[in-house]
């Protein structure tokens, strides 16, 4: 897969521009085992890395927060214990209690956990127009349309144990983009929807690159997202990438973060030619800055 490093420096500054530094901090059990919290904002639509680096001691680790349970991975390079969890945007205020269960290599089990307040958050309003058979589709699409949504549903709710990730992630493409993750959207004045992703408005035919290395587990065209690439990270995060004018990849490929996966296009949905850019982390949709911003170096 070829490489583009020559708009690293272009888009890991505009990345530095629209994020802001994630917070690191440390709960320890009885024992002294650390779980590593790694944070931008406790707020809906974030995502929180949990990492266990003391491998010597603990044999399996789960996290339960929202009365949900996710089994910690492990890391392909230094075997490091992780699991990502989403805060959806329909969290609401009020107080919520994490907690990591961790099973040592003795078979006996240590808990830690940590209270976290959450405020509330307003998203903005913007007004979009376009062709109106994307606001109510002819009969003959309907079937596509559901049959793409359950295959998104299943892809994205998929898990692998492993961590295929290097390092942190960078951003997919040049351009100028600002954080409209979260933003409610108004159609032609009739239909309400909830932008899940950032755009990028990059010129037709720029490079999109893979924001961090992983498996494509699909590379083809959706109604709505056009021409769209997946990419699984592992340990439940995919990067989604949509509009695209072309595909570099294929599904069953693997890539390394930086390597070019498409070139920008006007395809699917759109007002004109630009990159969206989505995250899921268990399940979930997550402002894709929030995972920018995370050290995982």
């Amino acid at each position: 897969m070829k490489k583009v490093f020559f708009v690293f420096f272009f888009v890991v500054c505009l990345s530095q521009i629209q994020t802001s530094a994630s917070h690191t901090e440390a709960l320890l059990a009885p024992s002294g085992i650390s779980v590593e919290l790694n944070y931008r904002a406790f707020e809906p639509g974030e995502v929180v890395a949990v990492e266990i680096e003391d491998v010597t001691r603990v044999k399996e680790a789960r996290v339960q927060f929202l009365k949900r349970t996710y089994q910690m991975g492990r890391s392909e390079t230094n075997h490091r214990l992780f699991a990502f969890i989403s805060l959806g945007l329909e969290l609401e205020p009020g107080f919520y209690l994490l907690k990591v269960f961790m099973k040592k290599h003795s078979g006996e089990w240590e808990k830690v956990q940590r209270r976290i307040i959450f405020p509330s958050k307003e998203f903005p309003l913007n007004k979009l127009w376009v062709d109106k058979r994307f606001i109510t589709p002819l009969p003959e699409f309907r079937e596509r349309i559901e049959w793409e949504s359950e295959l998104l549903r299943v892809l994205f709710n998929s898990y692998t144990p492993e961590w295929m990730g290097e390092g942190k992630f960078i951003f997919p493409s040049p351009g100028s983009a600002r954080p409209t993750f979260g933003e409610r959207r108004l159609f032609n004045n009739v239909h309400w929807s909830t932008h899940r992703g950032v755009d990028v408005a990059s010129s037709y035919g720029s490079p999109v690159i893979a924001s961090n290395s992983g498996k494509v587990i699909l590379a083809r065209n959706l109604y709505y997202a056009g021409n769209a690439v997946i990419i699984d990270h592992g340990i439940g995060v995919f990067t989604f990438y949509a509009h695209l004018s072309r595909f570099n990849v294929k599904r069953g490929d693997l890539v390394h973060k930086g390597d070019i996966i498409g070139k920008v296009g006007a395809t699917g949905r759109v007002t004109g030619p630009h990159l969206h850019w989505a995250v899921m982390a268990a399940g979930k949709n997550v402002d894709p800055y929030s995972l920018l911003s995370l050290d995982l170096d």
